[in-house]
Order: structure tokens, then sequence, then C-alpha cells
């Protein structure tokens, strides 16, 4: 941590590919409950200017009245909204999901706040009046932490768009670990291509701010101001189970999924290939998930995780074999990101 008192920070976890369609949302969805289930506060923040998450938690009147009440800080956008003029981040207010679970909801409306992150990137790296833009840069990871202050947070799960544009570049600076969902096809392939070397770029370039504002003396006179390291360790890739569809077939699935341990591993790590090692063989895979499609729509539906799904919302006979999958196969992934991020459970 670029800063002293370290107690007071929650851990970020980003889930994260270059190319849309991955299940990403859902995966976050479905960890937020099941960490909550095993008695793991989280905090879930949607970064997306589509807010897909807000929409997963919320019903549209939820969603509707928060985006028209004229409050600050009821939605990501509105807490930093403020430092597109002369303010300061708002605090945020967020919303109780559940037991031991939070929502920090998105907003359309973040997609304004890209132009105010671009402009300051260049400004940070100047010999003075260095607070603001390093105030701006690093505004998501400040509202993160103080709504997770706020209700002493475990975890905080976020959700991005598939872009490498300046509001992710942001919101992974503001990230301890980085998780990948992928495809097996070409296109999630040739997402990690581009997704692995921003990683270690934008890693680079927040070093070299933070050494600027440490070398300033702006720093000297606002010792209480916190920074985000900018870690973006990678902690592995979750891989979508072949679903069985006529115009694809088992050894087109094959084809990619095998080449994905050695793409990770060039693109995203910078480290070399190991010949002959399979996908369901890599450490660095955390899961291959189900897709679960009869279940989706039953889940969506009542508003809940499919795990939660009882024979009263009517998953009885094979769905309710499925459910109970569902329930292990999530916990086993919670329990090894936990251990990848050194999270007690």
């Amino acid at each position: 941590m670029y800063a002293e008192k370290e107690s007071m920070i929650s851990p970020v976890l980003t889930f994260f590919n270059n190319k849309g369609g991955v299940g990403k949302t859902s995966l976050i969805y479905h960890l937020a409950w099941m960490f909550a289930s095993l008695r793991k506060r989280i905090v879930a923040v949607d970064l997306d200017p589509q807010a897909n998450l807000t929409a997963a938690f919320l019903i549209e009147e939820e969603i509707e009245a928060i985006w028209e009440e004229e409050k600050p800080g009821l939605t990501v956008y509105r807490c930093v909204e403020p430092l597109a003029g002369v303010g300061d981040i708002a605090e945020p207010h967020l919303k109780r999901i559940a037991a031991d679970l939070y929502l920090l909801p998105g907003d359309v409306r973040l997609s304004r706040y890209e132009e105010v992150l671009s402009r300051e990137w260049p400004n940070s790296m100047g010999d003075h009046n260095l607070y603001r833009p390093m105030r701006i840069l690093s505004s998501f990871w400040q509202v993160m932490q103080m709504a997770a202050q706020a209700v002493q947070a475990d975890l905080i799960l976020v959700d991005i768009g598939p872009n490498l544009g300046a509001i992710n570049r942001s919101a992974l600076l503001a990230t301890d670990y980085v998780a990948i969902p992928l495809g097996a096809d070409l296109f999630s392939l040739q997402g990690l291509g581009n997704l692995g070397p921003a990683l270690r770029s934008w890693k680079g370039l927040w070093k070299k701010r933070l050494d600027n504002w440490k070398e300033s003396g702006e720093s000297c006179r606002r010792p209480d101001f916190l920074l985000p390291d900018g870690k973006m360790q990678p902690i592995g890739y979750l891989c979508q189970q072949h679903g069985v569809r006529l115009e694809r077939p088992v050894q087109a699935y094959d084809k990619w999924v095998q080449r994905i341990p050695g793409i990770y591993r060039k693109y995203v790590l910078d480290e070399e290939d190991i010949p002959g090692l399979r996908q369901e063989e890599d450490p660095y895979c955390l899961a291959t998930m189900k897709h679960y499609r009869s279940l989706i729509p039953m889940a969506q539906e009542r508003r809940k995780p499919i795990f939660n799904l009882t024979s009263a919302d009517g998953a009885i006979g094979s769905h309710a074999n499925a459910v109970h999958d569902a329930r292990r196969d999530f916990k086993l992934l919670a329990e090894k990101i936990a251990e990848k991020i050194g999270l007690q459970l």
C-alpha cells in the first residue's frame, strides 16, 4: 500500500476481459452471494457504464428511482461526479442486498467520466499541482475504500466493461487482484493478447506517477492522502464449459480451450509456455464453469442466485440436482479464490 494505515484497506478483486459475452457479470453476481453465504462481508461495485451487475441485483423500478433521485453518492457516478467540477468525492450510499452483501450501483452516466480521467492522466506527471489529478485518477479506489470501511467489508468485487479505456484503467489501478473469465474461442484469446500487455503497461505507468507524487512537495503536505499500489496481480482464468451446439462441435471447443494455458502465460504473465500442458491441468485455471442454462431464467425471474433456488421456485428433479451442483461449484471456486488472495474463510 502506497501509504500508511493498511488496516483500513479492503482487498479489491476485479473480473476483466477485453472481450464481452464471457459470463463475467453473472460470475461476479454468484460469487458475491456465495462469499456472503460463507460469512464474508462483500461490497459489489459496478464500474461498467452498462450497469449489468446492478440490473442483476435490483429490479428496474429500484434502479430508476436511484438514478432519478438527486442525491450525491447513490451510484458510482454520483460519487465521483463532483470531481468533474470543483467539488470532491461524495460519500457512497450502499444498497444492502442481504446479510453481508452490499452493492454500490452502477450508472449509465459513468461514461461521462471517461473524458475527465483521460484529461488528468498526463497532468499527473507534471511538476506541480498534482493533488487533483491524483485524486481523480484514484477516485474509484477512494470510493471503494470509503464504501468498504462503512460496512467493514472483507472483500470488494468489481465489474468493469470489456474495453481498455480510461475508466477501466482507473478501475484496474484500484485493483489488487484480477481474474479473467474466458470463452473457448478466437475472440477471447485475442482479448488476452490485448489485456496482458495493457495491465503491465498501466502498472508501470502508475508506478511512475506514484514516484512523481512521492518526490513532490505536495506529498509531504498531504501525508494522509492514500493511493492504491496498482498491484493488478492476475490470479488466474475461468473458462466456460462447452455447451452442446450443432454449429460448434466439441473438437472446435477443445482446439481453443487447450491453447489457453500457453496464451495466458505468454501475454498475461509474460512467462514461457509449458509444452503439452492441458487446460484441465493448469494451476492458473480457477474453474471450468458450467452454463446451467435451464436454471438461469428461473433464477433471474426470482432474483436470486441459481444455487439458492428451491422446490418452491420450480427447482425439482434434474433442476434440483443442478442447483446442488451449482452450490458445490461456486463454493469450490470461492474457496480457491480466497486461497489465491489470502482471504481466510
